[in-house]
Parts: structure tokens; C-alpha cells; sequence
């Protein structure tokens, strides 16, 4: 048997599956508390975290009974981008945990990016733009400068538990990237930009190699019951550890993350050579080559303000008639449009968070219009990012995975957008982390089953087009020089 667990914003989910052929035996899911307020605050406990991996153990202990015994490893994966000050030594935190979607540091992002042009970014993170830990870190510093003169330890949630787990200091690929301390062209660390910031040379973890794993500790072990040594395997970022779990639904899939992030994740094929200025570029999980992990400028926190201020504050009964609004009509009247980045900084006003917008409102315009018109721009944003990789013939399949994929209705919408590219659903979405991390122990438990996805001849194709094309001009016209939000460029490779 083994444990897969999987550190997401606002939940840790950890499951346990048979050994052999990877049947789900237990699933939990704890609650993450998380403070927010008006000034973009994001935080978490990361005393919290180890509580929550001691309350799933003994969940999934509960479950199985007998058969803890038969734990033979543990995958770990979380989210990326997050950030806590440590004591080197011991792990202790000096700081809370600052989440990736926490924007006070946003404004010393826009003066490292001011800075620096993006080709000096560019030329070891295949990036335009610095990562945000360092952004954050700055700020950190602005807060409390004491603590930078006991040369305190950054890391992130995975690289936290990792250490608790097993006495080891890693990160993987992705995390580095959003920390801004990854050279995406040779693999490895640098110490360019944190020269350049006056932070020390060490101040992230080190570098996860593979696959490898660490032993569980004598400690750890204790607090959950294990026997000490077993292998830890990961940290795993959250969309590597997804993608791990779909490389077999075609040869080449794209995997379309629709959760709190939305993202494409793919594999780069030989023969191919691509770019955009906010993707991340990490070693492929499996085989030669690079993975790409595209988060688009909207997500979850979209759909999930949408429900919310549109059909109801109470989420399962928002979920219940947004199903059926959309089912009486998917589309939003002709002329009215919405751009979805909630979540990101002003399109005119760059110090101001928030670049979301609806064009198009008249007096008759209701809610359940206004609801419409957001679903329908989430799905034409990530068409107009990823249609690219698409059409090239780069990727052969979509895979859809993660909370809106759970809607039919958003299903029926990248099924019409996407024709005739197959399309597969995971069906337990929810347990891909827990699956992809334990990959290094076998491919077969990290396999999340899936099943194909008809198109939906209820889309109504003319209506489709013309709402999409009137996104597409009005983002062009809105948002268009942000160059951050430019499409993933893909073009094959010119032979010698």
C-alpha cells in the first residue's frame, strides 16, 4: 500500500491505494484555515499543515485498519509559489505561510520587473518576468528586517512538509521558477537574480533530482504511526504531480486544469520550440524533453465570484442553479462580454489589483446574463492561450480535470471549442495529486482513470463563434498590450 498526499490553497487531501494495481482503498480531505482581508492577504498556518498530514494519517489508518501496516512509501505534491521564512536548521517558521495568490508584494514585482528588462528574465527562466518570491521577499524584508539577519530559510508548503517528513531541504522545478531562483535552460539553481536583490545565495532549498526519495524520519514516523525509513518521494508541484497522473490517456496529452488556477500542461515534443512570457518550463516527469505549465490569468476565483455575486452566496446551492440556468441557455445574450481576470493587476491602472470587467450591459441585463457571460469567457481565454499548442498538432488529446470540470456545461463548451481533438474526463479528479506523486514508485498507481467525453450537440456553433470573436476584440482592445497575457507561441523547429 502507499499514501499519496496532496497540499492544495485551501484543502490537503491524501488518499491510500493498493500496491498492485492501484485501487483507491482511502480518501480524506482536511480543511486548510486561510486568512484574507481587502489588502490582498493570503495566509496560512504552517503549523497547520503538519496537523492536517497527523489528522489524515490517522483518517486513512482509521479506513484501512490492518493494512497500515502494509505501507510501503509516501508521494507528497502542493501547491507552488508559496512562501515561509524558516530556521535552516530546526524548520521552525518565523513567518505565516503567504500563499501564491497573496498581491501585497505586487508592487516590488512591478519595480524588480521595471528593473530588469524580460530578456535578462528570459535568459535562464525562459520567462518575462521575475518570480514572485523574490517580489515577496523584498517585501518580507520591508516587514520584518530582523529576521533576514539570522539568514532564515525560504521555502514553500511542500519544501515545509518535506523537511517534517524526512529531515530533508527540497523543491521541485516549479517552485523554483515562482521563486525566481530556477535556470530553466540548464537545470539547475542560480544565484543571478538573488545577487542582484541582496539576498544570500542559499536562501531557497535545494533542487529536487527526479524522482528521488529520502527516508522517513524516526520523528515523523512516530506522529504517524509508521515505521521509520520508508520512502518519501516529491516535493511534487501540484500541476506536475496532475500531469504525472494523465501521460496515459494519449501519447501526447494536453491537460486542461480547471481549479483554482486554470492551466495547460504539456509535454514539448521533439521537432517543436515554443514561448510565452508566463509559462513555466521544468524537465519533462517522464522521458526527455521539457513540460510546460501554462496558468492562465483566471481561474477558480473567477467562477467561484461569479457564483457567488451572481446566483447565490450559498456554493451547493449556487452549483445546483447555475446547472440549470446554464442548461436553459449556455451563452450570454448577443453584445455582452466579459474579460476574466479577476485576479490580476489593472490593464489601465497597473498599481491597482483587478482587471476584470463586463461589456455590453443594458437595462435588460440580469444576473443569470451576466453569469453566462463569465463562464463563456473562461472558456474562450483559455482557447485563446492554448489554441496554438492545439492546432499545431504539438498535443493529440485534452484531458479535463479539476472543480469546473465537474460542470457539464463548461465541458460542452471545450468540447465544441476544441472539435474534433478527443477529449477525456478524469473521473476522480479530486485524487490526481495523491496519485501523480507516486509515480516514482509506480506509473500504474499514478494513472487516474479517465473516460472520453462526447461533444455536445446542444452548443449552438454560430452563437459560439460570434461570442467567442467578440471576446477576442474586446480583450484585444482591453488588455492586448499586456504582454504577460500574450498566447503560448508554438512553431516547429527549422531544419538545418
Amino acid at each position: 500500500m502507499y499514501l499519496g498526499i496532496d497540499i492544495g490553497s485551501t484543502s490537503l487531501k491524501a488518499a491510500a491505494f493498493e500496491a498492485r494495481r492501484g485501487r483507491l482503498l482511502a480518501q480524506t480531505e482536511q480543511r486548510l484555515p486561510l486568512e484574507v482581508d481587502e489588502t490582498g492577504k493570503r495566509e496560512q498556518d504552517p503549523a497547520a499543515l503538519i496537523q492536517a498530514i497527523c489528522a489524515a494519517a490517522g483518517s486513512l489508518r482509521h479506513q484501512v485498519a490492518d493494512r497500515w501496516n502494509s505501507v510501503q512509501g509516501i508521494g507528497l505534491a502542493a501547491q507552488g509559489g508559496s512562501t515561509i521564512l524558516v530556521h535552516r536548521k530546526t524548520g521552525k517558521p518565523a513567518t505565516p505561510m503567504f500563499l501564491w495568490n497573496d498581491t501585497r508584494s505586487f508592487g516590488h514585482f512591478h519595480n524588480l520587473a521595471a528593473k530588469f528588462p524580460p530578456r535578462w528574465w528570459r535568459a535562464f527562466s525562459l520567462r518575462d518576468e521575475p518570480g514572485m518570491g523574490l517580489a515577496r521577499a523584498q517585501w518580507m524584508r520591508k516587514q520584518w528586517p530582523k529576521l533576514f539577519k539570522s539568514n532564515p530559510l525560504c521555502v514553500g508548503a511542500g519544501e515545509h512538509v518535506y523537511f517534517a517528513l524526512t529531515g530533508q531541504w527540497r523543491q521541485d522545478a516549479c517552485h523554483a521558477l515562482q521563486s525566481g531562483c530556477y535556470d530553466a535552460v540548464r537545470n539547475r539553481l542560480t544565484t543571478r537574480p538573488m545577487t542582484h536583490c541582496g539576498l544570500p545565495a542559499d536562501f531557497f532549498a535545494p533542487l529536487r533530482q527526479g524522482h528521488e526519495t529520502h527516508p522517513l524520519t524516526a520523528e515523523a514516523a512516530t506522529l504517524l504511526q509508521l515505521p521509520a525509513g520508508l520512502p518519501v518521494a516529491g516535493p511534487y508541484n501540484d500541476h506536475e504531480a496532475g500531469y504525472l497522473s494523465v501521460l496515459h490517456a494519449s501519447r501526447r496529452p494536453l491537460e486542461c486544469s480547471l481549479g483554482t488556477a486554470w492551466v495547460g500542461n504539456f509535454v514539448l515534443p521533439p521537432g517543436f520550440e515554443g514561448r510565452s512570457p508566463f509559462h513555466f518550463c521544468i524537465p519533462a516527469p517522464s522521458g526527455a524533453g521539457r513540460q510546460i505549465i501554462m496558468p492562465l490569468m483566471t481561474g477558480n476565483v473567477t467562477w467561484n465570484w461569479a457564483l457567488s455575486h451572481f446566483i447565490h452566496p450559498d456554493q451547493p446551492t449556487a452549483l445546483l442553479r447555475a446547472g440549470m440556468l446554464l442548461t436553459e441557455q449556455l451563452l450570454p445574450p448577443p453584445g455582452l462580454v466579459a474579460l476574466p481576470w479577476l485576479n490580476r493587476p489593472n490593464a489601465l491602472r497597473p498599481a491597482q489589483t483587478g482587471c476584470g470587467a463586463l461589456f455590453g450591459i443594458s437595462p435588460v441585463t440580469t444576473h443569470s446574463d451576466l453569469f453566462r457571460a463569465v463562464v463563456a469567457a473562461m472558456a474562450f481565454e483559455f482557447a485563446r492561450v492554448l489554441e496554438p499548442v492545439i492546432r499545431s498538432g504539438a498535443v493529440d488529446s485534452l484531458v479535463l480535470c479539476g472543480g469546473a470540470a465537474r460542470s457539464a456545461h463548461i465541458r460542452s463548451l471545450f468540447a465544441a471549442l476544441f472539435a474534433p481533438t478527443p477529449i477525456h474526463q478524469v473521473i476522480e479528479t479530486e485524487l490526481m495529486g495523491t496519485r501523480g506523486c507516486l509515480y516514482a514508485f509506480s506509473p500504474t498507481i499514478a494513472a487516474a482513470p479517465t473516460a472520453p467525453l462526447r461533444g455536445d450537440a446542444g452548443v449552438n456553433l454560430k452563437s459560439l463563434a460570434e461570442a467567442r470573436s467578440l471576446y477576442l476584440e474586446t480583450f484585444q482592445r482591453l488588455c492586448g498590450h499586456v504582454q504577460s497575457g500574450e498566447p503560448y507561441a508554438l512553431k516547429k523547429e527549422k531544419r538545418p
